[in-house]
């Protein structure tokens, strides 16, 4: 099936997952590419436009990246959006320099709304900008669209060869009609007809595995998270009792949640599979023993599930594909398929030694972002509860406890987290009973506690203490690429703190993370 794709191309900026995400909100298939790629593949990609992403560069220097002036006459739209929008002024023949006036923040931008791009947005509209450099003078044959009281070009079109060049970022949640523009960009103008849907990707993905593994065995990793959940029930619906889910209960689990997993997927689950559980907690422990790095700590949880896997395979016999719940974000933040700066290494990418016994990966979920990952596995009929669990990293506890792992550390962050995800949960739930079922606005899309590894002085009773300090972290996000924190009511944090110092032994502190993403990441590690 010839799929219609719009490609985005990354220079290396910070939102470049997000401008995919928000193409994919108009329901047309859309992925992320180097500007390194080849100008041949991107023709033979045949995509029915282009977006081109901001980056930390100044177009005009030597070094920066860049594209070719090809890229512009292919005959496929291309929106350049802020560093985008100044390399397709530089590389056509405008003028970008340094600003007189940088702007950074939310800008009142004035449009003209004749323009397809800005059909039926606002003639005076709040955008986000971003950038120390500007474009002075537009290249030939383009017309100025936007501006703002500091910035002349905020956007300029050459209609003719559908050219269309933004210098605020309309991917981000703070440019009000953002969305709108990216929706007359790709179906306007580029003619998307939106049929990227997940009932659709659900039926067609469930044809290519039954094509792909045949009458082959598949080895599950199975987390009891929603990723690999959904790539279980795909999967299973696929190709039922050929695949072995392994759940490895590395010890770093929250609390109880071992056992949930296996009331799910075990014997007396929903789910037509082989369920196998390990308990490696001992195993792991060892391991991580005097590690404190947390690059290193993801890399050893990683490999020694690859071992268990490889141990439990040469138990079961032969197995033809090791499955993943590698989603795309995963996939783009590993450095593969952007080139935005590594953040960190997913245990699920990349992290495979040359000698497992495996002869082929599957991975159902590679192309999806989260929000539609938990769709698929609604359309698989997952229970909503296990489909709308908080996402939790595969390394577990063991990023959420700052420095060295062990089991007396592991139970303090169980302990503090299940107490501070009941009390706001609790919070939430009599808050809408009094609020006409609504859900409050505080309500934070992610929330659990983290251990730090400081430790200072406290006085309980009438002993001096020296304990650690537990972080707790709560933010609302939409897309979990940008992420604020939550404003969870004070009362309620002061009953978790009391709850956590008195319940919790080892912890006389607690702290609230108010860092946003960027710059923190949702993770604390």
């Amino acid at each position: 099936m010839n799929q219609e794709k719009v490609i985005v191309i990354d220079f290396g900026g910070q939102y470049n997952q997000l401008v995919a995400r928000r193409v994919r909100e108009c329901n047309v298939y859309c992925e992320i590419y180097s500007y390194k790629t080849d100008l041949a593949k991107i023709k033979e990609m045949n995509p029915k436009g282009i977006i081109l992403t901001g980056g930390p560069d100044s177009c005009y220097l030597e070094n920066s990246a860049t594209c070719s002036k090809e890229l512009f006459e292919l005959g496929i739209p291309v929106l350049g959006l802020c560093y985008g929008a100044q390399l397709m002024q530089h590389v056509l023949g405008g003028k970008v320099e340094k600003a007189p006036v940088r702007e950074y923040g939310k800008t009142e931008v004035f449009v003209d709304n004749t323009s397809k791009l800005f059909a039926n947005v606002s003639e005076k509209t709040i955008c986000w900008m971003s950038h120390f450099d500007y474009i002075s003078n537009v290249a030939p044959e383009f017309k100025i669209i936007a501006h703002t009281a500091d910035c002349p070009v905020a956007a300029a079109e050459n209609a003719d060869k559908n050219l269309y060049a933004i210098q605020f970022h309309p991917e981000v949640l703070h440019t009000v009609e953002g969305t709108k523009m990216l929706e007359n960009f790709v179906k306007g103008i580029c003619g998307c007809n939106g049929t990227w849907k997940m009932d659709s990707f659900v039926e067609r993905t469930i044809e290519e595995i039954k094509e792909k593994v045949g009458d082959g065995k598949v080895l599950l990793a199975l987390s009891g998270g929603v990723d690999s959940s959904v790539a279980a029930g795909l999967l299973s619906r696929a190709i039922g009792k050929q695949l072995t889910c392994v759940f490895v209960d590395h010890g770093l689990l929250r609390k109880d949640e071992g056992n949930q997993v296996e009331s799910v997927f075990g014997e007396n689950g929903n789910f037509d599979l082989n369920f196998i559980r390990v308990n490696a907690a001992d195993r792991y422990y060892a391991k991580l023993k005097g590690v404190e790095e947390p690059e290193k700590k993801r890399k050893i949880i990683g490999e020694e599930f690859i071992r268990i896997f490889e141990e439990e395979a040469k138990k079961i016999g032969a197995v033809d594909f090791l499955a993943q719940g590698t989603i795309y974000p995963d996939v783009v933040e590993s450095g593969l398929g952007g080139e935005s700066a590594v953040i960190k290494s997913h245990h699920n990418v990349g992290g495979l030694p040359d000698f497992v016994d495996f002869k082929e990966i599957i991975e159902p979920l590679r192309d999806l972002f989260k929000d539609e990952v938990r769709k698929a596995g609604l359309e698989l009929g997952i229970p909503e509860d296990l489909v709308y669990r908080q996402p939790f990293p595969g390394p577990g506890l063991g990023i959420r406890i700052i420095g060295e792992v062990n089991a007396k550390k592991v139970q303090i962050v169980q302990d503090a987290d299940a107490i501070y995800r009941e009390e706001v949960d609790k919070a939430a739930k009599e808050w809408k009973a009094q609020h006409n079922n609504e859900n409050p606005s505080w309500k934070p899309d992610q929330y659990f506690a983290a251990l730090t590894n400081m430790r200072s002085v406290g006085v309980m009773g009438d002993e001096r203490t020296y304990d650690y300090a537990v972080a707790l972290r709560a933010v609302k996000t939409i897309d979990f690429m940008t992420a604020e924190a939550a404003e969870i009511p004070f009362e309620v944090l002061q009953t978790v703190m009391s709850r956590i110092i008195n319940e919790v032994k080892g912890i006389n502190r607690v702290f609230y993370d108010l860092t946003s993403k960027p710059p923190g990441t949702i993770e604390m590690e």
